[in-house]
Order: C-alpha cells, then structure tokens, then sequence
C-alpha cells in the first residue's frame, strides 16, 4: 500500500457515511430502473447497496417520480441520493426522503427562467437543510450555464464548468450552507482530469464526486474512467467516485465492482505514470443507462455501433450514443457524429447539426454513411 496525500477537504455527512476529510472514498452508482415502478427501483438499490455503493442516486423528473420515494425509502438502507433536474421545486416533496440532492447549474434556467438562478439554489439549500440533506452542484460539459458559456471562446469548455461551479460554491458559502460536494465531468478524461485539477487548486476544501460522463461500455467506459481517476486520485483529488457504463439493469452492480477494483489498484500503487489516452483513434461515448431512457434498445443500439464502426478504429473520430432527451440533445453537439435516443426514434446528429430522426432498425446505415463522408472528407 501507498500512502496518498488526499486534499484537505471538509467533512460532508451523506444519510450514514461521509466524504472528505480524508473519509474512504466512496463508491456510487445510480439506477437505471423507472422510479415509478417501486418493485424494480427498490429491488436494484438494494442490489447496489449490497455490492458496496456508498450511495446510490435515482431519477426524479416528476410528481410520480416522487410519490414513489416514500415506498423506497421504507424499503432500503442504502443512503440515497436524488437528481433534481428542470423543476427544482421537487425538493420539497423528495427531500424528506433521501440523503442528498444533486442539482445541475445548467438545468435550473429550464423551469421558471425569469426567476433568479440564485433564489433557486437558496430555495434548494433551504429544503436541504431543513431536511438534513446534503447537496452535490453537478456541472456538466453538455448542459453548462447558458450565461457562463457565452463569456468563453467556442473552444473552451473548461472554463465555462469551472465558473459555474466557482459562482455556486461561492454562494452555497455565503448563504451558510456548506455541506455540499461537486462534480465536474466530461466523457474525455483528459478534460475531466484538467477541470478537477484546476478546481482543486482554488476549492481544495470542498469535496469533490468525480467520473466521466457517457464513458460506454466495458472494458472501454472502465479504462477511460481508470485514466482520469488515476491520475487524480494520486493528486489528492477526489472524496466519491462513479463509474459510469452502458450495461443492462441486471449489470449496473459492475460500475461499484468496477470503482472498488479502480480504487484498489491506486492504493496499491499501481498507477499510471504517464497516460496516453491514444487520441488518434476512434472514440465511441456512450451513456450509462439510467431511469431516463425511454427504449432499452439503446443499449443493444450502443453494442451495434460499436461492431458496426471497427473498420474505422484507426480514425480520429468520436460518436456518441445517448440513451435520452435530457442530455442527449447538449451533449452530442462535440461529437463528429452523435445519436440521442428517444422511444421509438433516434436521432443523428453531425456535431449540432441536426440530420433527421430514424427508426432504431434504420438507424446503423444512415450512420455508416455519415461516417464514410466523414473519413473520406478527411483523407
């Protein structure tokens, strides 16, 4: 064993367990199950749970969603953790429930946006603490701060996450509510090492939850998720931890197997000195699959496009496969090719540019064709 330097963050309790202030790192995952049908959530928390996730995050995008907490909550010991994603008004109905709330900056202009971003975080921070909640301030490469994005060059997608989340702690702060983490991802571990090492160096108080976004499906998802948790971990950085991968409900206990055999390797050493992510080649993103997803052939389509698209291993190009309307929409716009699935539909992107909706058993060709356009512009 090793002994690693970890940042000097606080403590922030989270339901029977803390993070920072050189507390375990802890492993976490989140449901892919429909909130609303309480047998499916409720059995998969506890699978979860029992594979070791220090907390485990479910879905809440409506009343329903809700209504169904109190029934899962009597059903498990597991410490949970809920998002809040455009109707941040939820809380109050989900917060007496749960452990912690996540909400993303960039989501909170979608719901009463002539409202104050600001009277929106304190309402949160209020409910919270009212309900001996704790917070994590989730920002995301593809649903930024609409506000914050402007003030950056089109190229710079670090420097938009990096002041939102400087703005949001600074206020958490200021309204005396500092039990909170957060988390700065991207699907390229690169990135998701250069905008945690940067917000390490002006917050090392503040706890941070890392992951890669859309990493895919194992072993790939594994290896970019290892890349950017090494090379942090080892830095001090880094209090909960998610692996996020592209696998069917039955499979979601490998993300906690997965971050335990991760965080082992880094205790013992064995640790990547230098790490070349090979940027060359094809690069193919995908979503871990979640409450959200409206077709569970999204992950079958994910395992296609990856077969299908080996004879381009060798071009430097990224496809990304999103599993809902949520993220998928923001967080293709970086991708050479992108597809965000919607229940009968998906839809094909060429970065931002919008190239039509297509039945999920035509989707693959018109992807092929897309690509070979691509591969035979740049040769």
């Amino acid at each position: 064993m090793v002994e690693l330097k970890r940042n000097p963050t606080r403590a922030v309790r989270i339901g029977r367990i803390t993070i920072g202030a050189g507390h375990p790192i802890a492993p976490q995952s989140m449901t892919a199950t429909h909130t609303q049908d309480v047998e499916a959530t409720l059995a998969q928390v506890n699978n979860l749970h029992a594979a070791g996730a220090g907390v485990v995050r479910i879905a809440v995008d409506s009343k329903k969603d809700a209504a169904a907490l109190p029934a899962i909550r009597a059903g498990t010991a597991a410490n949970l953790a809920i998002d809040l994603q455009e109707n941040y008004r939820l809380a109050v109905e989900v917060a007496p429930h749960v452990d912690k709330l996540r909400y993303n900056p960039g989501h909170l202009y979608h719901h009463e946006p002539t409202k104050p971003w600001q009277d929106k975080v304190k309402f949160i921070a209020d409910v919270a603490a009212a309900n001996d909640c704790a917070l994590r301030v989730g920002v995301n490469c593809g649903s930024v701060d609409p506000a914050k994005k402007e003030q950056f060059g089109e190229d710079d997608s670090i420097g938009p996450m990096l002041a939102s989340a400087f703005e949001h702690c600074e206020l958490l702060d200021s309204l005396g509510f500092t039990r909170y983490c957060v988390s700065l991802k991207d699907s390229d571990p690169q990135k998701v090492i250069e905008v945690n090492r940067r917000f390490a160096e002006v917050r090392p108080d503040v706890p941070i939850h890392l992951g890669v976004t859309e990493a895919g499906m194992p072993p790939d998802g594994i290896i970019k998720t290892r890349i950017a948790f090494e090379q942090l971990i080892s830095r001090g950085i880094g209090d909960t931890v998610r692996v996020s991968l592209t696998v069917p409900n039955a499979d979601k206990p490998q993300e906690i197997a997965a971050a335990n055999a991760i965080l082992a390797d880094i205790a013992a050493g064995r640790v990547r000195s230098v790490v070349d992510y090979g940027l060359s080649s094809l690069n193919i993103i995908s979503c871990p699959s979640c409450s959200r997803v409206e077709n569970e052939a999204f992950i079958e389509l994910a395992k296609q496009v990856k077969e299908m698209t080996a004879y381009a291993s060798d071009h430097k190009i990224t496809i990304a496969v999103m599993g809902c309307r949520v993220n998928g929409p923001g967080e293709t716009d970086d991708a050479d090719l992108g597809l965000w699935c919607g229940p009968t539909h998906v839809n094909l992107k060429r970065r931002s540019t919008e190239l039509g909706a297509f039945p999920y058993d035509e989707i693959l060709p018109k992807l092929r064709a897309e690509l070979d356009t691509i591969i035979a512009e740049r040769s």
